[in-house]
């Protein structure tokens, strides 16, 4: 895998997609042909009618003929294009000449001058006293608000509860296949840090001590970032992301930098498959696998994970936790491997709403580098009545009818279509449970009135 190689393929799905071939595989395994025919020379081989063929054939599509005679124009035309931007190798750092603000024009937000400081952060009453088990791997899937108070009056120290999670890591890993790089000296020195500082009364915030996780396409100095990918699997960047560096800030104790799928796509990496801790025969989803399974799993206190379209909504479901996908322009993603710059967002998987607004707290607001970040404020209130929220749903979206059956007759000439038809259905009543699901959660145990 080579990610210089990217554009180029994005050129070749343009081309592909102006033919109605964009959803197929059919770019991916033409582009690889060329690459298999490059001899090291300055031009690249002509793209012919018989590649093409031959690409229709492997990705399973029917080209017209006269379809053919035009993608050989179009496509060996762009090939002095495509070689450009690959000799051109430009880093992951480098941002496109692009920016995007979701606020528009007139609208008004609250805005703050910086973020705030991880103290500042407003926090609930709990409804019980905090007690410290005599068994520490009874706090693993204790609540950030929780866990925060048995730190914050030294209850359990920071050191202690770093070791109980590293040592889930280790024994749960075998099965779960969430672990990439363990950060055990780096977490270790920053439990001990934390505990000098509360013992001295310099607490800073509800994340101060907890130990979390960081999906591996976030930079850490002085460990590898693989992406997840094969061929870089010693990947090195001397520099932490800057939401690692706010995390530091707060007090937070990386512990561990978990899986993603290849380059940001499913739950399945160099090392094996993620698993979902709840069916372990099951993969986690992805692409933030790592990060949904070892919270889930009790391994941390709260993760970081990543979404450019259902990477973060995904995993979470399957693993059963909580996941904030924050609105694009957030959070920066300084340091982070960049799969669509348009649409990449970071953001928290923890085990309760509560604990995302404290990660999201700590992380969110400008850093002078992503220029997609805007200065808008996150005010989080954990006494809000969310009953008196007004809340609406895309009715046609939500009541959809399911797709009719197909015809019980005997006749197998069209048994490829009708199994289709029969997947859809399938999928579609599977949908429709989630979707009736989520509605009667929010208006029946949540009380709130939705708004059609």
């Amino acid at each position: 895998m080579n990610s210089p190689s990217l554009p180029d393929r994005r050129h070749f799905l343009n081309v592909c997609t102006a033919f109605g071939l964009g959803s197929t595989l059919m770019p991916g395994v033409l582009w690889g042909m060329v690459q298999n025919g490059a001899t090291g020379k300055e031009e690249l081989p002509r793209i012919t009618k018989e590649m093409i063929d031959q690409a229709a054939l492997v990705a399973g599509v029917d080209i017209k003929d006269e379809y053919r005679e035009m993608m050989v124009g179009d496509l060996n035309d762009q090939l002095k294009s495509y070689k450009a931007i690959y000799d051109l190798k430009i880093p992951n750092s480098v941002a496109p000449a692009v920016s995007f603000n979701p606020v528009l024009p007139g609208m008004k937000v609250d805005a703050d001058a910086a973020p705030a400081k991880a103290a500042t952060v407003r926090v609930s009453k709990l409804s019980a006293p905090v007690t410290a088990p005599k068994n520490l791997d009874d706090l693993a899937f204790y609540t950030v608000r929780q866990l925060s108070e048995l730190v914050r009056t030294r209850k359990v120290s920071s050191a202690a509860l770093t070791d109980m999670y590293i040592a889930r890591i280790k024994r749960l890993d075998a099965q779960l296949h969430f672990l990439i790089t363990l950060t055990e000296d780096r977490a270790r020195a920053q439990a001990k840090q934390a505990d000098a500082e509360i013992a001295a009364g310099k607490y800073r915030g509800p994340l101060h001590g907890l130990p979390w996780g960081a999906k591996d396409l976030l930079t850490v100095k002085g460990y590898r970032t693989t992406w997840g990918a094969a061929g870089f699997e010693e990947q090195k960047f001397e520099e932490d992301a800057t939401v690692v560096k706010r995390l530091d800030a707060a007090g937070a104790i990386l512990v561990a930098k978990f899986s993603l799928g290849a380059l940001a796509q499913g739950d399945l990496w160099f090392g094996e498959r993620t698993r979902n801790p709840w069916r372990p025969s099951q993969g986690s989803s992805g692409s933030s696998a790592g990060s949904s399974s070892a919270t889930s799993a009790g391994c941390v206190a709260f993760a970081i994970g990543s979404e450019t379209l259902g990477s973060i909504s995904s995993p979470v479901t399957r693993c059963g936790v909580t996941g904030l996908r924050p609105t694009f322009g957030r959070v920066p993603r300084t340091g982070a491997m960049a799969l669509s710059w348009s649409m990449d967002k970071l953001g928290p998987i923890c085990r309760s709403v509560e604990d995302c607004a404290f990660v999201l707290n700590a992380i969110y607001g400008p850093d002078g580098q992503d220029g997609s970040v805007h200065n808008y404020g996150f005010n989080w209130n954990p006494d809000l009545d969310i009953t008196k929220l007004r809340i609406g749903y895309l009715k046609a979206d939500f009541e959809r009818e399911m797709p009719p059956a197909p015809p019980a007759d005997k006749d197998t000439a069209d048994d490829k279509a009708k199994a289709a038809r029969e997947r859809n259905r399938a999928n579609r009543g599977i949908q429709k449970k989630f979707d009736e699901a989520s509605l009667a959660v929010l208006r029946d145990k949540v009380g709130i009135k939705l708004i059609p």
